[in-house]
């Protein structure tokens, strides 16, 4: 018995992606490619590390792909659902994907391996063999400001793009990039407890207290995030790295801005036996480094370069620039000085492969920009950081679904003429407007048939049988609008 009731549960979940799908018939129509993709990945409770689902009119794997979809709706959050066209042809409400994303057992960091890392399959298999672009992993941290005083663990934190400080979040993020794709893999949310005692995190006490706080078991899921948090972002940033390898992903280097730059970084980078490298933008400041037999600064090295005439121009780039090898606390690394103009201040990058070249290692390193881009397009388009939720477990679910939207927007991208990301995503909300359009007409329809049978005394029924044998467009809608009934 139990198993034909997960047959048919597995059943209804096939009906309702396949309902919702059959409503874009176009092969041109951008979410027909969405939903290819969606219905190519695996999904299932086991695989996805799912707890057995509360709620067995939808599994857990199948409320996590309907979440997916959210965006392409036009529903920003859960909160947002309940007033869109999708809400009306689904049989649940919002309270389904609340508990959802609150539920402290969902492992959403293995869960998120485990699809991106078939996207990134799919891509290798359907790259081109021309692709010889090195494979980098990038590590950055963004602003993720919110305005909620009571949701859990907030906290002031300060911002180097406009130097104050606001209520929010530190992102770390850490993407994979194949040499054409940015891949979005692995996060963690922190506070910055500061300097001030009477004020941790930026609050008063008063404040602190006001926050919203929930007991987990200390072996979920959950409460292994909320431990990141208290985390510096360089232990965070080794923890990502090497989960990251764990799961299987190889990668020929790691790329980091200043703020990230140091020593113990780079020693786990060069102790890894997959024979990976590190590149990084390096602080003008009073870090020593061995070279020429003495213990110099990165600002004492490029002197002596200088002087010993060891500055070159590179016409491609255009930037003047010197190297040279040095120790670095006993591991050998390349230093890089470069400058846009004579008059310029100089700026310095290392890394451990001693074989690069000037302009390899600024062609590599500028692949960096890439998780500036995702940044951008991610709280654009895809509202990454907009969650007010209270309950830190459902922080990081939002920031996941962000993180999966855009990595299958990102693979859609590569493989369609869509020229920027926010076409494409433009072009889906497009055709699920469709939906909305198309719902209105619909109860006009009705209403017009309710009148045209009392006019001319028809049977109803009969009447909208008559319209939609002979409308395939029509057919195609009413079979749209059982989907509550097919759940």
């Amino acid at each position: 018995a139990k198993q034909n009731q997960n047959n048919m549960l597995r059943h209804k979940d096939t009906i309702i992606l396949s309902e919702i799908n059959s409503f874009f018939t176009s092969s041109e129509k951008a979410m027909e490619t969405i939903f290819s993709f969606i219905r190519s990945l695996t999904f299932s409770d086991k695989r996805l590390g799912f707890p057995q689902a509360s709620n067995l009119k939808y599994s857990n794997h199948n409320k996590l792909a309907l979440l997916l979809l959210f965006p392409f709706f036009e529903i920003k959050t859960s909160w947002h659902y309940a007033d869109s066209a999708l809400y009306r042809f689904l049989s649940c409400g919002k309270d389904v994907f609340y508990r959802f994303m609150n539920d402290c057992a969902v492992d959403w960091r293995n869960l998120s391996y485990s699809l991106n890392m078939q996207l990134i399959r799919k891509v290798q298999n359907k790259s081109d063999l021309d692709n010889t672009n090195p494979r980098c992993l990038i590590i950055d941290d963004t602003d993720l400001p919110k305005t909620g005083r009571a949701i859990e663990l907030i906290g002031k934190i300060f911002s180097h793009v406009t130097h104050t400080a606001s209520l929010g979040f530190k992102g770390l993020f850490m993407g994979y990039h194949d040499g054409k794709s940015f891949f979005c893999l692995d996060f963690s949310l922190h506070g910055e407890k500061g300097k001030n005692q009477n004020k941790p995190y930026g609050l008063t006490p008063a404040q602190g207290r006001k926050r919203y706080s929930k007991k987990r078991d200390k072996s979920s899921k959950g409460n292994e995030r909320v431990n990141d948090y208290f985390l510096t972002k360089i232990n965070s940033m080794i923890n990502m790295i090497r989960l990251a390898i764990a799961k299987g992903l190889r990668f020929d280097y790691v790329l980091v801005d200043s703020w990230f730059t140091c020593f113990e970084l780079v020693r786990f980078i060069a102790s890894r036996r997959i024979k990976c490298h590190f590149i990084g933008m390096i602080k003008m400041g009073k870090t020593r480094y061995d070279a020429f037999g003495k213990s110099l600064t990165a600002k004492e090295t490029v002197d002596l370069l200088r002087r010993k005439r060891m500055t070159k121009r590179s016409k491609l780039l255009g930037y003047y620039y010197a190297e040279t090898i040095v120790d670095f606390k006993g591991i050998q690394v390349k230093l890089f000085f470069c400058k846009s103009s004579k008059k310029g201040n100089w700026n310095g990058m290392m890394t451990t492969n001693t074989e690069l070249t000037f302009e390899q290692a600024y062609k590599i390193y500028s692949t960096r920009w890439s998780i500036e881009v995702f940044f951008k397009e991610s709280k654009q388009h895809l509202g990454l950081g907009k969650c007010q939720a209270q309950d830190f477990d459902a922080q990081i679910a939002a920031t996941t679904l962000c993180m999966l939207q855009y990595n299958l927007l990102s693979v859609v991208k590569r493989f369609n003429a869509y020229e920027t990301l926010g076409e494409l995503f433009r072009a889906a909300q497009k055709d699920t407007l469709e939906i909305t359009i198309a719902e209105q007409i619909w109860l006009i329809i009705i209403e017009i048939a309710a009148k045209l049978s009392e006019i001319f005394e028809i049977d109803t029924e009969v009447l909208m049988q008559k319209l939609f044998s002979e409308n395939e467009t029509l057919t195609k809608y009413i079979n749209f609008k059982n989907l509550p009934q097919a759940g």
